[in-house]
């Protein structure tokens, strides 16, 4: 019965209620975007899907898919210079054996 008629809270508590406040908005505001962007998968209003990782198309020169090759640093420079004279030139021919 001490504490009945005291409503005052120290420093304390008014800085554990405004955390508490932001957490619970976050918490809110989190889940309203999840919500959101998980019922938007799959339509066409979310703006035009990205390729599915792999390979290029079939429809690629040689010389393109060495600067693909190329421009994400999985040859260096002098390797695609070689391979590239090597596509202009017309190459060693593959035979079956």
């Amino acid at each position: 019965m001490m504490f009945w008629y005291d409503h005052n809270v120290s420093g304390w508590g008014w800085f554990g209620m405004s955390l508490g406040m932001l957490v619970f908005w976050g918490l809110i505001i989190t889940a309203f975007i999840l919500l959101f962007r998980s019922l938007g998968r799959g339509q066409d209003s979310t703006g035009p899907a990205a390729p599915p990782p792999g390979p290029p198309p079939a429809t690629a020169s040689p010389e393109q898919l060495l600067a693909d090759r190329f421009a994400r640093g999985e040859i260096d420079e002098d390797e695609y210079r070689r391979r590239l004279q090597v596509l202009r030139e017309g190459g060693p021919t593959l035979t079956k054996h």
